[in-house]
């Protein structure tokens, strides 16, 4: 396999595990099924997640390439590997780390779009929510 595992944007509409399922499965609804079942699969597919959303993860001939072009899902070999492509893989989310793209959401700083205070982390988030009724949170990076 030549090229790059890129990372593929998918919205944020509280569906973004579902979105990069059916983006990494070409799109195909019907396999949710199929999904659901515990057994050893001859196929994956790579999702990154960033603490709060899912995107897919794709190998790409090159960087900007159509998405067209994607590959997302890969054959499991012998060694329940899937090859180079794994590895690309982990170095990209080793560089989002390192880029602190990740968020920690014990400790992440958000404050109420509604009435402006500050929380830290998801419980005093939910703490909020539950007693105001607020749900518009943005993240201070």
């Amino acid at each position: 396999m030549e090229g790059i595992v890129a990372r593929r944007v998918i919205p944020s509409d509280n569906s973004c595990l579902f979105n990069a399922v059916v983006y990494v499965m070409d799109h195909d609804k019907n396999k949710a099924p199929e999904l659901r079942q515990e057994k050893k699969y001859s196929e994956r597919v790579m999702l990154i997640y960033d603490g709060i959303h899912y995107d897919a993860l794709a190998m790409s001939p090159f960087d900007g390439a159509p998405k067209e072009s994607d590959q997302t899902i890969f054959p499991v070999r012998s060694d329940r590997t899937i090859g180079p492509v794994e590895g690309l893989a982990l170095n990209l989310v080793k560089e989002q780390h390192r880029k602190r793209s990740f968020t920690d959401t014990a400790r992440f700083i958000l404050h109420c779009g509604l009435c402006q205070i500050g929380v830290v982390g998801q419980k005093e988030d939910v703490e909020h929510a539950q007693a105001t009724g607020h749900v518009n949170f943005q993240e201070y990076r």
